[in-house]
C-alpha cells in the first residue's frame, strides 16, 4: 500500500470522479459522493490529513494505490 498523499478536497473529489463517483449532493462544506452501494463523504478543506483520507477510501471501497493512480492524471 502506497504512502497515502495530502490532497485538498476538490482534489480527492476530483480523483473520485474519475473512478466513477458522482457527486451526490453538498451541504455546506461536505460533498457525499456515490457509485452504486458505496458512498463516502469528502470534506472540501483545503487539506485532508491522511487518516480522514483513509477513511474516505475505506467508506469508499477504493484500494490507496488506486486511488493514488488517478489522482496525478
Amino acid at each position: 500500500m502506497p504512502k497515502l498523499p495530502v490532497v485538498s478536497g476538490k482534489e480527492c473529489r476530483k480523483a473520485l470522479t474519475r473512478l466513477g463517483f458522482i457527486e451526490a449532493r453538498q451541504r455546506g462544506g461536505h460533498v457525499v459522493m456515490r457509485r452504486g452501494e458505496a458512498g463516502c463523504v469528502v470534506p472540501m478543506h483545503a487539506e485532508i490529513k491522511t487518516g480522514t483520507l483513509a477513511g474516505i477510501l475505506r467508506q469508499a471501497g477504493v484500494a490507496a494505490d488506486e486511488f493514488v493512480a488517478v489522482l496525478g492524471s
